[in-house]
């Protein structure tokens, strides 16, 4: 028996199911995005008017471990790129994305001097 229905991925766009083996001319984290989104009726927000801190997450180079994706939501392949240190932010009605810098920026920051203490005083030893 058919559904009249749409599927989940086909009403909420970033719900679809994605597999996807990156070429080697993708490098960055930016260039994974848009590769990502291609096909999926979602843009990436203007430049200008994205954050500093987003623009250096889309400069950073691609991890080898993000080389393949899936199976996993568009969503999800899109929040694992950008990692915890920041959100995804979707305008809907334009259907844009873009990331946003965590408000635990602080909480990652104190990590970070944790785990550099933790360094020093293996140093020390």
């Amino acid at each position: 028996m058919y559904s009249s229905a749409p599927t989940q991925a086909q009403s909420e766009l970033l719900e679809a199911t994605v597999t996807v083996q990156l070429p080697e001319r993708i490098q960055t984290i930016g260039e994974t995005v848009r590769y990502l989104l291609q096909r999926s009726g979602y843009r990436l927000a203007a430049s200008q008017s994205t954050a500093p801190e987003t623009l250096a997450l889309f400069a950073l180079p691609l991890p080898a471990v993000h080389r393949h994706l899936g199976p996993m939501t568009l969503r999800e392949a899109l929040e694992t790129l950008a990692g915890r240190a920041f959100h995804l932010v979707q305008d809907p009605v334009h259907r844009l994305i873009t990331f946003e810098q965590c408000a635990v920026k602080q909480a990652a920051a104190h990590e970070t001097m944790n785990m550099a203490n933790v360094e020093v005083a293996q140093n020390d030893d």
